[in-house]
């Protein structure tokens, strides 16, 4: 019996190193994503679709998309360093983004690593704090729901679209989430779908008559000081409400989804590579501070 443990306790450390080492190189491709048959799928190239515009930038009619249009999983996603002020993507002031007076929709895919001070889950606009002309989101970190601050330079609306049990901040912290909000002038109120569910809260934005344009241009992963620390993927900004129908379509598609409403569609920004602009109006983003990177296809699991 003696020599039988005698020479367990050979073999174990024999080969016991060997056998920590492949654990642990099991270990790092898991974490990786190499077992996740997504790792080994299909991915679009930077700028393999964008949207055709014959007729030239800000014209809606004969538009189609252009190229690989198939829903591939993109190659790179955006990465924003939110304790660093200069992390950002700055859109600009351009014409094609301008809401007015009109509705409007803000869609895109986030992944967010953290929440401690100044860190917040999608933080995109330009103005409305200072009782200026604007719109803003997350403008702060809020556990209930998401922030919004919406004004014409006349009057000004702030409050929060309360989230539901299990789609709260914390509920999506550490996954890749979907995130659409509207700000529906016609019925006078802003809310928000997430992973396609429509959210039980909303904000009254009826006060606010008047165009909100952001006048200081609009930033992606920045509101005020409030960044993301984490990933941003496939934005898309549309110039008018987008319905529960065309959300939870546009949710299925995936995070590299094409655009779901072309005619309406303002600016297209899929973050595979670059901050370019694939909506044919042209509204390139100016990133700051941003890599794009492959590490995350580990942390996706498709709708």
């Amino acid at each position: 019996m003696i020599h039988k443990s005698q020479s367990a306790m050979e073999y174990l450390m024999t080969y016991g190193w060997s056998i920590l080492i492949v654990a642990v190189v099991l270990g790092a491709l898991a974490y990786l994503g190499v077992f996740n048959p997504l790792y080994f799928a299909p991915k679009a190239n930077p700028g393999s679709c964008q949207v055709f515009r014959p007729n030239g930038a800000g014209t809606s009619y004969d538009i189609n998309l252009l190229g690989v249009c198939n829903d591939e999983i993109p190659q790179y996603v955006a990465r924003f360093n939110g304790q660093n002020p200069g992390s950002e993507i700055y859109l600009g002031t351009s014409q094609y983004l301008n809401p007015g007076a009109g509705s409007f929709t803000i869609s895109g895919w986030v992944y967010a690593m953290g929440y401690a001070y100044p860190d917040t889950r999608f933080p995109i606009g330009g103005g409305g704090m200072d009782g200026s002309e604007g719109w803003i989101l997350e403008n702060g970190y809020n556990s209930q729901g998401i922030n919004v601050n919406f004004g014409d330079g006349t009057s000004q609306v702030s409050g929060t679209i309360a989230c539901d049990d299990g789609y709260l901040p914390a509920n999506t912290l550490g996954k890749w989430t979907n995130i659409v909000v509207v700000f529906n002038r016609t019925s006078g109120e802003a809310y928000a779908f997430i992973n396609g569910a429509k959210q039980s809260g909303s904000v009254n934005i009826a006060a606010v008559t008047n165009s909100v344009t952001n006048p200081y241009g609009t930033y992606l992963g920045d509101s005020w000081g409030w960044r993301l620390y984490g990933f941003m993927a496939n934005m898309q900004f549309y110039n008018a409400s987008l319905d529960s129908n065309s959300v939870q379509a546009l949710y299925a598609e995936g995070i590299g989804g094409v655009p779901i409403d072309l005619q309406n569609l303002v600016g297209w920004w899929p973050l595979n590579g670059n901050s370019n602009d694939y909506s044919g109006n042209g509204n390139n983003g100016q990133p700051t501070e941003i890599n794009y990177t492959e590490g995350w296809i580990s942390s996706y699991n498709p709708p």
